[in-house]
């Protein structure tokens, strides 16, 4: 990604991804609706329950995974390989460690956070079966993110989509073997779930195998403190920047659980439609998370080969492209948004209403600020990309503080919709500290000898 023109290559590597993550979320999405429609809305609610605990852990993994990565694209863009081989090594060692330590605690945990989020006993004990049998895989887990994660520092994404592929269509088709036929329930959603993720370990591990730059020797197995100091300390603050986020995100959930009991303690509609449109969000942010590894790989590539001009292109080509596509998404929802969240809910009239209706509130308000998501990621991706991991950690500590307080203290004025603005305030909390650090942060680039150009190599990138 350090010649030619940034747009091509910016959608050779977003496009793709983009269809990997509609896989991945095709697959989360059915787990919703297969158990919302056969199991009913109180199994869809159990689902809801576990989807901000989950996450708490599952970012953490995600953001190790990601920190690892960094000096792996930028060692590839310097054509440095041996480093590279290092890199991969070290991160491999890190991983299964990190991996199966955090499945420990995230097991002992489960009961405690239970009782935190002031789960309904009406679902408690479907949501504590679903959230153990997914934090038990956490090493599989970390497997696949790691993996596609080095495969997208070479600029291959296209192997990840293949293996999303597979995860989906292995994950549908146990959803309802499973689900549907086996009526296992919210635990057959989660098996279904964790095999269909080691499938697409298996896939990318196979990948991997046969590339030579990155198959590291032993001797890059093993720990050396410096190298595994850098690693943690690019992972560290992604992770610590997830986790916060997800502590946020379970203050929400507490708050809707909350909200169901002041409303009527004896149901779970209130759960069911704001859990409905929730498992959207991953739908929304799809093309987000797929232009941001792609300004990140873009980033870290082009700052490996110290081509600082090339950066500032890639980013406003990102940026542009996200800002149109959540214009597009937007619309989409606002047309078909009714039809496909009815698709989640089940049970008798009135409590489809219910659901329905606090549904479609949510979907409006966060597809109509799509905008504010999309230049978050790509932003933030384009700092992690670049090795500044620091001020991406502040913009999730801003998300927290956001959210937390929104969803605290909007209830009293303007009722439960204070729990929908909590996560578009969010947002933009975010992107009020991640905007203006990319800028200061490239300016300081630009003006370092290191990494100033010459005429003729601005010339060339042009």
């Amino acid at each position: 990604m350090t010649e030619g023109r940034p747009l091509p290559l910016i959608l050779k590597v977003a496009l793709p991804l983009m269809v990997g993550n509609i896989f991945q979320q095709l697959y989360t999405v059915v787990d919703a609706r297969i158990v919302g429609s056969v199991e009913g809305t109180a199994a869809l609610a159990a689902l809801g329950n576990s989807d901000w605990f989950n996450w708490l852990f599952l970012g953490v993994i995600q953001g190790f995974a990601q920190g690892f990565t960094i000096p792996m694209a930028q060692s590839f863009g310097a054509e440095r390989y041996d480093d590279l081989k290092k890199y991969v090594g070290h991160s491999i060692t890190l991983a299964l460690i990190t991996s199966v330590l955090l499945s420990l605690i995230a097991l002992l945990s489960v009961s405690p956070a239970m009782d935190i989020l002031e789960v309904s006993p009406i679902i408690r004990p479907m949501s504590t079966r679903y959230i153990s049998i997914l934090f038990a895989a956490f090493p599989i887990v970390m497997a696949y993110n790691l993996m596609a994660g080095i495969l997208r520092s070479l600029g291959d994404s296209r192997t990840p989509l293949i293996a999303m592929a597979v995860a989906s269509v292995v994950n549908i088709a146990l959803d309802i073997l499973f689900v549907a036929v086996f009526h296992w329930g919210v635990q057959g959603a989660a098996a279904a779930t964790v095999i269909a993720q080691a499938c697409s370990s298996i896939y990318c591990f196979i990948a991997l195998a046969s590339i030579s730059i990155v198959r590291p020797s032993r001797q890059d197995l093993k720990i050396n403190m410096r190298t595994s100091l850098k690693l943690i300390g690019l992972g560290a603050p992604i992770a610590f920047q997830n986790a916060i986020i997800g502590v946020g995100g379970m203050v929400v959930q507490r708050s809707v659980n909350t909200l169901q009991a002041s409303i009527n303690k004896d149901s779970v509609g209130f759960v069911a439609g704001y859990t409905a449109t929730n498992k959207l969000y991953g739908v929304l942010e799809i093309a987000a998370i797929s232009f941001g590894y792609a300004t990140s790989t873009f980033c870290g590539q082009n700052l490996g080969a110290k081509k600082i001009s090339r950066i500032k292109k890639g980013l406003h080509v990102s940026a542009l492209l996200g800002i149109v596509t959540a214009l597009v998404i937007t619309a989409f929802m606002f047309i078909f948004g009714k039809g496909i969240v009815s698709g989640f809910l089940s049970g008798t009239p009135e409590e489809i209403d219910s659901a329905l209706k606090v549904s479609l509130e949510f979907l409006y308000l966060m597809s109509g600020c799509l905008p504010v998501l999309y230049i978050l990621h790509i932003y933030r991706s384009a700092l992690q990309g670049m090795g500044n991991t620091v001020m991406p950690m502040l913009s999730g500590i801003a998300e927290f503080i956001m959210r937390t307080l929104s969803v605290i203290l909007l209830p009293y004025v303007i009722g439960y919709q204070g729990v929908f603005w909590a996560e578009i305030l969010a947002w933009a909390g975010a992107d009020l500290i991640l905007v203006p650090s990319y800028y200061l942060f490239i300016r300081r680039l630009s003006i370092n000898p290191g990494y100033q150009h010459s005429q003729k190599e601005m010339e060339s990138d042009a």
